[in-house]
């Protein structure tokens, strides 16, 4: 084993003026052998809130046997959770996407304030993938990601069935199709044990761009929560954290250009998750590459769905590792052109982790060959127009429609315009417009699953369009548009829109409009007052940037 010779640590494990240092890190258990070894942060992000990251005390085990394997020493610290799927539809949702934040915050104070060597970060909810990245990036150390793994599918009356299925229920419930003992019936089936939410939504998706960007090793995000290869992939990932340590290289060796376009790609070409469209930008802010928003549209026009995932697919994530997972998705868009080779955490390339995956030669439906594809072209579109003049996203996945026009339904928070959906108010042909819910309006950019999911349950999806300057759910289908920007609570023009608005969607335009006179109606317009929480809800509204620009906290 050979040391780093500018190793990190040595402020608070060398000289005479450490002693005390010294004496209380001894009683944590280290000794002197220890002080001469890179100190490594294993980040974890347990709790029992949320099955996402409630196996993650058992798993941390098999990381620190792997760093003390690999010639470190582990320092385990805990951070925060805020679950999506629990905090759906409510006002705790405006957390969510602070947590990004604090969780980033939290890991950069961890480890900077210790002078730890690297950082070895264990993710599941949605926020927590974005926010190892981004603290990654953001110090500029060795270090790596570790996704905990999808939950496996639930089983409903003989049927695979996800938390989608949970939150649609209600709205089929709502609508009179399904009575209360089988909404009852599909909320008992929906999650069987640990693990994140089962289809390509944000956790999937993050996970999945995070190993093509490089930082997370390929193969470790794959296995199931509760499959045994996960604890595999635990050991070898604290391996793999102890030897970043001690020979480099750093965080932003990996976060590239190239990195991060392989990274579009991949979520473009699985369905993913619109919430891709905030949190790359964010961590490409962190590592100062500019990632502009229009690169999510430019890969979508020219890549195609090649994996046939929910929620615009049939297949859960599950799925695909059975089938070889994102090295058999990625082989096929390697070899069709579609990625760049780059350097990986595990010591590979991307290209040489890529070579002997399985190939998509049509022999199964999860994974399809590029020349047969789920869709000819990417899951997003970058929309622009009068009302969303910075830019807005919608996700294609699953629908071939070109364009939605349709009459406006004006709704300033989520909870108005979920009442009016359950409540049988919303028909065909409406734009349901939902302002005010950005990341200084919300605060937070809620996610607006509850609401699209009644709309699906009710049998509208497609029917109905949405647009809103808040965000959605990965688990969200639909013609549904969001991160307006501006947004409604900056002046954006989206807060000028009324009842019967003709709003116009042209998807081969990029397009999104509505013909009335802007000027007179903003002369009429009085904003309502900010929403005002107190505590860290207002420090965020206060700090935070636009959407377009990965709504990050980060002062230019």
């Amino acid at each position: 084993m050979t040391t780093r010779p500018d190793k990190r640590s040595d402020a608070i494990t060398k000289g005479p003026a450490r002693a005390a240092a010294r004496a209380m890190l001894r009683a944590t258990g280290l000794n002197d052998e220890d002080f001469d070894k890179p100190l490594v942060a294993v980040v974890n992000t347990w709790t029992t809130v949320t099955p996402c990251n409630m196996h993650f005390a058992e798993l941390a085990g098999p990381v620190r046997e792997g760093v003390r394997e690999g010639g470190g020493v582990p320092i385990d610290f805990n951070t925060i959770v805020v679950s999506d799927g629990v905090t759906m539809g409510h006002e705790g949702m405006r957390a969510s996407l602070m947590s990004r934040e604090v969780i980033a915050d939290s890991i950069e104070l961890a480890v900077r304030g210790h002078a730890l060597d690297a950082a070895i970060i264990m993710v599941g909810c949605d926020k927590t993938i974005p926010a190892a990245a981004m603290a990654l990036a953001r110090m500029d150390i060795p270090g790596l990601v570790f996704y905990g793994g999808t939950i496996a599918a639930g089983c409903h009356n003989g049927k695979d069935v996800s938390i989608q299925d949970a939150f649609e229920a209600v709205g089929a419930y709502a609508a009179g199709k399904i009575d209360e003992d089988e909404l009852s019936g599909v909320e008992k089936d929906a999650c069987p044990g640990a693990g994140a939410c089962g289809g390509q939504f944000t956790a999937n998706t993050m996970s999945m761009a995070l190993s093509f960007l490089g930082l997370q090793p390929m193969g470790a995000g794959d296995p199931p929560a509760e499959h045994g290869e996960k604890r595999a992939e635990a050991r070898r990932c604290g391996e793999l954290g102890a030897h970043l340590a001690l020979n480099g290289p750093n965080a932003r060796h990996f976060i590239t250009p190239e990195s991060l376009r392989n990274a579009v790609t991949a979520v473009v070409a699985s369905g993913g998750s619109t919430n891709a469209a905030l949190h790359l930008p964010a961590i490409a802010a962190e590592a100062g590459v500019e990632l502009p928003l229009d690169i999510f549209d430019d890969i979508s026009r020219s890549t195609p769905v090649t994996a046939n995932l929910k929620p615009g697919g049939r297949y859960l994530a599950q799925d695909l590792y059975e089938v070889g997972g994102y090295a058999r998705f990625g082989r096929e868009l390697m070899e069709a052109g579609f990625l760049r080779n780059i350097p990986t955490t595990s010591g590979k390339t991307l290209f040489e982790e890529l070579e002997n995956a399985r190939s998509a030669n049509g022999d199964c439906d999860v994974v399809r060959p590029v020349n047969n594809p789920l869709k000819p072209m990417g899951g997003l579109r970058i929309l622009s127009g009068n009302i969303a003049p910075e830019g807005a996203v919608l996700k294609t996945a699953g629908y071939t429609m070109d364009n939605f026009t349709g009459t406006a339904r004006c709704f300033d928070s989520e909870e108005e315009a979920f009442a009016a959906v359950q409540s049988g108010e919303i028909g065909e042909g409406t734009v349901v417009v939902i302002r005010y819910e950005g990341p200084k309006g919300g605060p937070g950019m809620r996610e607006m699953l509850a609401t699209t999911a009644a709309i699906a349950g009710q049998g509208l999806a497609g029917k109905v369009a949405l647009i809103t300057d808040g965000r959605f759910s990965g688990a969200s289908h639909g013609f549904v548009i969001g991160h307006v920007c501006p947004e409604a609570a900056t002046g954006g023009p989206i807060a000028l829109l009324r009842d019967g608005d003709e709003i116009v969607i042209d998807v081969q335009a990029r397009t999104i409009t509505a013909d009335i006179d802007w000027e007179a109606r903003r002369k009429e317009h009085t904003p309502p007052p900010p929403k005002k929480f107190g505590g860290v809800f207002d420090k965020y509204a206060a700090l935070v940037g636009p959407a377009s620009k990965g709504a990050t906290t980060i002062q230019e």
